[in-house]
């Protein structure tokens, strides 16, 4: 059967994660429209019996390091690196080619490259035609596919592409397996999304999630959850006035946990401060960087 690690990179908000959502029909990688959004490499694992499996890995975006968590995120690029089969270059259509191809080209990879125009349906003109023909001059790339994610069009397609490429093995994981990361960490991605989605530039990247507990109990999911922030200052943003923000977070956040677990849930959520925690080596590890 065909078995492979097919990885997925590119600039931040290049549509990594509504691909790998697409690809897989499940929301596996939070979205926003904010750069940054990816901080660990999330595995999924498509499986099809006896014919393939095909393990994708979302990665966060290309960036030049900032800060400590910064240097996490771009170690999780490098893993990425290292074990691929074949890599997806995602392209946002409305990006500097030259500076896309710069960051291709430095990635130094020695595997089958699918240049993926992404966001095709925006592009205006002849830009994908051109696009299609700058990349395919360059040495890196095997195929040059041009997809809307969000649309979710052309992706079988590209699934195919994905699959004649794929080299022939025995498979890593269970079938019935979507990924090897445990439930608590999609409950911590999918609080930090509503983050994101509820607040301005500076709160969703000062921020960070920690599921304390998950318990099972005869009608439902208990879960208990800290936010970490900064500053006083981005402690009280997030509760809000009279706690209607926190309240909010938990409100969507809970929606979103319910319908990926399949059951009942009673979300608590708190706000905790440590500062410079994007800094510190140990409040990394133990929020899971």
């Amino acid at each position: 059967m065909k078995v492979g690690f097919v990885n997925i990179f590119g600039k931040p908000n290049a549509g990594k994660s509504t691909l790998l959502n697409a690809i897989m029909g499940e929301k596996m990688a939070i979205v926003s429209s904010k750069v940054q959004t990816t901080r660990h490499r999330i595995k999924a694992f498509l499986n099809k019996e006896n014919e393939y499996q095909i393990i994708f890995s979302d990665t966060p975006g290309i960036i030049d390091p900032k800060y400590k968590l910064h240097e996490r995120m771009m170690g999780a690029v490098k893993s990425a690196l290292e074990d691929a089969d074949i890599a997806l270059l995602m392209v946002d259509m409305r990006d500097d080619l030259a500076e896309v191809d710069a960051i291709f080209s430095a990635l130094k990879l020695k595997v089958p490259c699918i240049v993926v125009l992404n966001k095709s349906d925006l592009a205006v003109g002849t830009q994908v035609k051109e696009a299609n023909a700058f990349f395919k001059a360059k040495s890196y790339c095997s195929k040059v596919i041009s997809i809307s994610a969000l649309n979710k069009s052309d992706i079988e397609r590209l699934l195919k592409v994905i699959l004649e490429l794929t080299p022939e093995g025995e498979p890593f994981y269970s079938q019935e397996d979507l990924s090897d990361l445990p439930t608590k960490f999609f409950v911590s991605e999918m609080i930090r999304e509503k983050i994101y989605q509820l607040f301005g530039e500076e709160i969703p990247y000062h921020s960070a999630v920690l599921v304390n507990s998950f318990k099972q109990q005869p009608l439902l999911i208990k879960i208990q959850a800290d936010i970490i922030v900064n500053r006083e200052t981005q402690k009280a943003i997030i509760i809000g006035e009279g706690g209607k923000m926190i309240k909010e977070i938990g409100t969507l956040a809970r929606k979103d946990i319910e319908e990926f677990i399949g059951s009942k849930v009673y979300l608590e959520l708190f706000v905790k401060v440590k500062p410079k925690w994007r800094d510190s080596d140990l409040k990394l590890k133990e929020f899971g960087y």
